[in-house]
């Protein structure tokens, strides 16, 4: 059911199983499907996004915030996107973090706690802007969120995007390093310090837990238990080419495509068998109208409206899964010359 790897060479980007090299050779096919797959989701994305910050004056993580990582990513990488609806997507978000500055400031934050602020930061650190006086409460609110034994709690449950102590904790140490300025770096430096005793010997529980402490270990100083968490995550692939989010359930593309997202950062190559494989799945598994459908099974708790995305109220959590696959998507393509990030016309964020 699962594959097994007995032999990890990650510092070459490849993987052993046995006697045969998990290596698969780049064609032009592949590179155009992958290419394709892309084109076709971009554009239910940007629909999403534009019609989530239409209707929704608060801020959302896969409505604003994934989106504009997931944009800023196509423009590395050639695809057009639509420069008005990105800025849209990152003054709607700075513009909620300059309502609640002062819920920040006071340590209150704001709904979503630790993964909110995460996810605003970051998705502002895709979109190029910079460490301001509105971005320096929600740094300070996050290092003052991290618990005496090193983790940032997540204060939702509603797996599988928000429900984990690790996806939580690697969203503060990211933007925290990514917004911290010089009056914080002590601080900075000690979270970081603290957070790596946690690393060390918090056990993960699912797949999510799994995908984060992976991406985290950079951020703490742990990169040489890289290959070992590596592997870990690789044995758990199913014989479909994905990943399922527990061990009962099936493979989907959000497990997947978390999974891929993570083997990448970690400098797996696109043309390793294992990360092919996984490809494969979410190609497979993309709907002819570009989306993938991932079932919810969070209970919900917001009013339902209509994003433009399909899949009715299994919606949020497939736009989540299409960010992440359309990430890891364009993982396997080359990068090419980047495409500045064009400034809002009023060069100010929207109220």
């Amino acid at each position: 059911m699962f594959r097994t790897v007995a032999v990890i060479i990650a510092s070459f980007g490849f993987f052993c199983a046995g006697d045969r090299c998990l290596l698969a050779e780049e064609t032009p096919d592949f590179s155009a499907r992958v290419h394709s797959a892309v084109e076709r989701a971009l554009p239910l994305l940007e629909t999403a996004s534009a019609e989530t910050a239409r209707q929704r004056r608060c801020f959302t993580c896969h409505g604003h915030a994934m989106p504009a990582v997931v944009f800023a990513e196509a423009l590395k990488h050639g695809f057009h996107i639509d420069s008005e609806n990105l800025n849209r997507q990152l003054d709607h978000t700075y513009a909620q973090l300059k309502r609640s500055r002062k819920r920040f400031a006071d340590g209150r934050g704001t709904g979503g706690q630790v993964d909110t602020a995460g996810w605003a930061l970051w998705g502002l650190e895709a979109g190029e802007r910079k460490a301001d006086d509105i971005t320096d409460p929600v740094v300070d609110y996050l290092l003052g969120k991290q618990n005496e034994n090193g983790m940032w709690p997540c204060s939702s449950n509603r797996p599988p995007s928000e429900k984990s102590d690790f996806a939580a904790s690697y969203l503060a140490l990211r933007v925290i390093e990514a917004f911290g300025r010089d009056a914080h770096e002590p601080r900075v430096a000690a979270a970081r310090a603290n957070a790596a005793k946690w690393f060390e010997n918090a056990q993960p529980e699912d797949t999510e837990d799994r995908v984060f402490r992976l991406v985290s270990l950079p951020y703490v100083g742990l990169d040489d238990r890289s290959e070992k968490l590596t592997a870990e995550l690789i044995a758990q692939q199913r014989a479909d080419g994905g990943w399922a989010q527990l061990p009962e359930m099936q493979s989907d593309a959000y497990a997947t495509a978390t999974v891929l997202y993570a083997l990448s950062e970690g400098g797996i190559q696109s043309s390793n068998a294992v990360y092919r494989d996984g490809l494969e799945y979410l190609l497979k598994h993309q709907l002819d109208d570009g989306s993938w459908h991932v079932k919810s099974r969070s209970k919900p708790f917001q009013i339902y409206f209509e994003t433009g995305y399909p899949h009715g109220k299994d919606q949020f959590i497939s736009t989540t899964a299409a960010c992440w696959a359309t990430l890891a998507l364009m993982h396997a393509l080359p990068q090419q010359d980047a495409t500045p990030i064009e400034k809002s016309a009023s060069g100010q964020p929207i109220e």
